[in-house]
């Protein structure tokens, strides 16, 4: 049958009108880029001030002598200090850094000055601390020192390791036919890749000595009913309608992304819906980073552009601006927020973005914080056990 004599005009129509939306939203996105200015994420409920605090476990209340470090305050402190010995162990090891020990050693006194300073005046060093304060203060000694990645030769072998798991993963998934199951199956994933956290000093530990197993980590998930579990109210919406866009605030390198985050995702775009995954701006702890995403993705996609069969047209990474294994979504890149802007569902994963910070914000939107619980003082703020699993679901009805 002769083609159209019109139908070569209308599809060079259709394309220049989406090539020329795809040039103005990029370069809407490198002016952006350029003013480097921070911006709250769209999606929280507005005013910001009054709706919205970062920090989940509140340290002190308003009663408490500003002097004298509270309970909570001090358990806090006990446990960044006893995250110091593998710090230091990975600063060490760093081959890109000269005189990388004796650095490491100034990392681990100083660090260890300033948290002994809280303790005896909690307002010194622009505190009083809570979890986002404690996290940048080390980081910026760390950086200080001369230190940029310490974690990083550990981040690029755990994520060759598992990019050749990738596949079967996928492949385990794909096969299980009911929905439902299928959803279950994935949630679980996410779970046990984000066992992979060397900022938890017991997990560092376990994983110096015998390294971790997907599969072996998929198997061993605690029971349900987790401490927070929506999963079914989260599979119920999911069977109903699928959201056109969603924002992944995605957590840590090797088994957490690749196999966690990824596969989910995919089941994601498979339904329709436009994925955006966010990713820190600069290296932190085990943390996967915005550039490194992108090498992980182009990894993983065949000649075709695709993550096993599905197409990744919809699937967006961006540079959320961030610097920390924890996140205060008052602060973003205008990158993040412009791509956000009209999502219909928001997803913070981690320990560290969905449950020490952001557990209870509320957006405009549907929202997912899931994360595997790994200090002991989570499990003991939210009345349930280590290693046990966060699966918070809200929905708005409007979104």
């Amino acid at each position: 049958m002769a083609t159209p004599p019109f139908s070569f005009t209308l599809h060079h129509c259709v394309c220049c009108v989406f090539a020329w939306r795809e040039t103005k939203a990029r370069r809407k996105i490198e002016e952006m880029e350029s003013s480097g200015e921070m911006v709250p994420f769209p999606l929280l409920i507005t005013p910001i001030e009054t709706n919205y605090r970062a920090c989940t476990i509140p340290y002190r209340f308003p009663s408490d002598n500003p002097k004298k470090p509270t309970p909570t305050e001090l358990s806090w402190i006990n446990l960044f200090a006893n995250s110091i010995p593998s710090f230091k162990k990975r600063a060490e090891s760093d081959d890109t850094v000269s005189d990388a020990p004796a650095k490491a050693e100034k990392f681990a006194q100083r660090y260890t000055e300033i948290l002994e300073d809280f303790k005896k005046d909690p307002e010194s060093h622009g505190g009083p601390p809570d979890c986002i304060l404690l996290c940048r203060i080390r980081e910026l000694i760390l950086r200080e020192v001369g230190f940029r990645d310490i974690f990083k030769k550990v981040k690029e072998e755990e994520n060759a390791k598992a990019i050749t798991l990738f596949k079967d993963v996928v492949q385990l998934s794909d096969a299980i036919e009911e929905e439902s199951k299928r959803m279950e199956n994935l949630v679980r994933g996410i779970f046990a890749g984000n066992i992979f956290d060397l900022g938890s000093a017991q997990l560092a530990e376990l994983f110096s000595k015998d390294g971790m197993s997907f599969l072996a980590s998929c198997q061993n998930i605690v029971p349900r009913p987790w401490v927070i579990d929506d999963l079914d109210a989260f599979i119920s919406k999911w069977g109903k309608k699928p959201w056109k866009k969603a924002v992944i605030f995605v957590d840590n390198s090797g088994a957490d992304i690749v196999l966690g985050i990824l596969p989910f995702a995919r089941e994601l775009l498979r339904h329709g819906t436009k994925v955006v995954l966010a990713a820190n701006d600069l290296p932190s702890i085990n943390d996967v980073t915005y550039h490194e995403l992108l090498e992980i993705i182009s990894k993983l996609k065949d000649e075709n552009g695709q993550l096993m069969g599905v197409d990744t047209q919809n699937l967006l990474i961006a540079n959320s601006g961030n610097d920390l294994p924890v996140i205060d979504l008052a602060s973003v890149s205008q990158e993040l927020a412009y791509l956000a802007s009209d999502a219909e569902l928001v997803v913070c994963e981690g320990m560290g973005r969905g449950i020490e910070t952001n557990l209870y914000a509320q957006f405009k939107c549907d929202s997912l914080k899931i994360g595997m619980v790994k200090h002991q003082e989570v499990a003991q703020f939210l009345g349930g056990r280590l290693y046990d699993c966060v699966f918070k679901f809200n929905e708005v009805s409007s979104c």
